[in-house]
């Protein structure tokens, strides 16, 4: 292995920003690239009326939504590291390409609204990177306005979580009284607003840990409060834990405001001194493939369509984990065997792309794809032969009849469907006896995202028809008998051919059951 490439990875750090939608993960996404030199403005999603969207949203129903409804990546250089981020759809019902992407990344960065505390879907997410043992780092967002006890919000933290919290730095004030952070880790303080004391944003702490005492900030009630705060949580809270936060036991918390860009940049700083370098990934074989490697492998996590929409193209997102990849080179998909040139490679920055030369371990690449690649799929060169653990399908609850409005349209309609069904936000089945198609989908955004994709991509209008809450259960080939299919149980096969029933409910199963004992019935997760 050459210096350079171990140097080259080593200043990797590949991180997903999780949270609730409007806990302003867009908006710190923003900040970061602000600071990155990636953007030059940034701009606040404000929803649909004001017209100004975030740079790092691009299909147009996150336009109208002010949401992110898919997982762009984002790279820029800061500090002498080589930061990717992966944006997560902060959409409830988009829990599926969620969890794919944290299996692409080396830590988690979780936003959490300061006013609302812990919510629905950051818990999901939370429990996703736990699973995975990656490190979390929280930012407490929304100190501009005002929010709950701080001591509150951790509090929240351990119990609803599980997880230690380790305060990096601690807020003097909150809302219009907001006066700047104490930082803990730093030793000093942060001002929110400088220019109202003599404009330097930090004042060092002296060795009692406390401000000059002729500073003006010194005898306001709040630093008092903020002062009592940290003493009580320096007799009685976590110790800090480099150890702890590398094992995902111990998260640092730093508290700011990323609409009025405070507390931001310290926080980048110290979480890049703190996030982990790419670490070696498990395949099938129960082995792990070091970063340092030098041969080429990586795996697929995400595959999207159309994201330019003057090409017509797909393209599939790769965590490289191991060597280094160049433009042109030679490798092999480990599902078909088959030989590929890596010609057209691209890196992100939301709308706009460069073609990327080369990549190391703990990058994410895009690679224009003309239908080889599934979700999954693991690329390899050289005599690697390597195959990465396979990334997790959910059972699918919703589901909807789809038939194309014209029938003269077909060809497109079919077109759409087999893309969208391979980015892998919605599953296609087909019945045995009518061949109608059904879609299903973890939840129903999905169904709306796919009508408005189909219609403004492929120039289809579809028709969804709902069925409702259906149990999805997979039975073996051999057991297959179409006799067995009725409306309480509804006979298909999915986009592999393989048979499965959607039951009614969980009567219609457990009736099913004990008709039939020796048919097994599988669900996924």
């Amino acid at each position: 292995m050459s210096l350079n490439l171990k140097e080259a990875v080593d200043s990797r750090r590949t991180f997903a920003i999780i949270s609730h939608p409007d806990a302003g993960k867009t908006t710190i996404t923003e900040q970061l690239l602000l600071f990155g030199g990636a953007i030059r403005q940034a701009g606040t999603v404000k929803g649909k009326k004001t017209g100004n969207f975030a740079k790092s949203d691009w299909m147009e129903i996150e336009k109208q939504r002010g949401i992110s409804v898919t997982s762009s990546v984002m790279q820029f250089d800061y500090d002498g590291k080589r930061v990717n981020i992966l944006d997560t759809p902060g959409h409830e019902d988009f829990s599926e390409d969620t969890y794919r992407t944290l299996m692409a990344v080396d830590a988690a960065v979780m936003v959490v609204d300061s006013a609302k505390g812990i919510e629905a879907q950051t818990k999901k997410l939370f429990q996703v990177c736990r699973m995975r043992g990656i490190p979390i780092f929280t930012f407490m967002n929304k100190l501009d306005r005002d929010g709950r006890e701080p001591l509150d919000l951790l509090a929240e933290l351990e119990e609803v979580l599980e997880i230690e919290s380790y305060p990096m730095n601690w807020p003097i004030g909150m809302g219009k009284g907001l006066e700047g952070l104490y930082d803990v880790y730093h030793k000093r303080v942060e001002l929110h607003r400088p220019e109202k004391y003599d404009g330097e944003r930090f004042i060092e702490l002296n060795e009692d840990g406390d401000i000059p005492a002729d500073h003006p900030l010194h005898k306001d009630s709040v630093y008092t409060q903020a002062m009592e705060d940290v003493e009580l949580l320096t007799e009685a809270g976590n110790e800090f834990s480099e150890e702890r936060i590398a094992e995902g036991k111990l998260t640092p918390v730093f508290f700011g405001s990323a609409l009025t860009n405070f507390g931001v940049q310290t926080f980048l700083e110290t979480f890049l001194q703190f996030a982990p370098k790419p670490s070696a990934h498990k395949t099938l074989a129960e082995e792990t493939v070091s970063p340092y490697e030098k041969e080429f492998s990586g795996f697929v996590f995400k595959i999207q369509a159309n994201m330019n929409p003057a090409h017509r193209d797909r393209i599939a997102f790769i965590r490289v984990c191991s060597g280094e990849f160049e433009r042109g080179m030679d490798v092999f998909l480990e599902r078909t065997g088959k030989k590929f040139k890596l010609t057209n490679s691209t890196q992100f920055m939301a709308d706009s792309r460069e073609t990327v030369e080369s990549a190391v371990a703990g990058d994410i690449i895009g690679l224009y794809d003309t239908g080889n690649y599934q979700i999954g799929d693991t690329l390899y060169s050289g005599k690697m032969k390597v195959a990465y653990e396979e990334l997790p399908q959910f059972t699918p609850e919703l589901f909807m009849k789809v038939t194309a409005k014209n029938v003269m349209k077909q060809k497109s309609f079919h077109k759409g469907m087999d893309q969208l069904v391979q980015e892998g936000a919605i599953q296609l089945y087909k019945t045995i006896l009518t061949e109608d198609y059904i879609i299903g989908a973890v939840g129903q955004l999905q169904f709306e995202v796919f009508q408005h994709r189909m219609l403004n991509e492929y120039n289809t209008e579809v028709i969804l028809t709902p069925m409702g809450n259906k149990t999805a259960r997979w039975i073996n080939e051999e057991d297959l008998d179409e006799r067995m299919s009725s409306s309480r149980n509804i006979l298909v096969k999915d986009r592999y051919n393989q048979p499965l029933f959607l039951f009614e409910n969980q009567f219609a199963m457990r009736w099913f059951a004990d008709k039939y004992p020796d048919v097994e019935l599988k669900a996924l997760l």
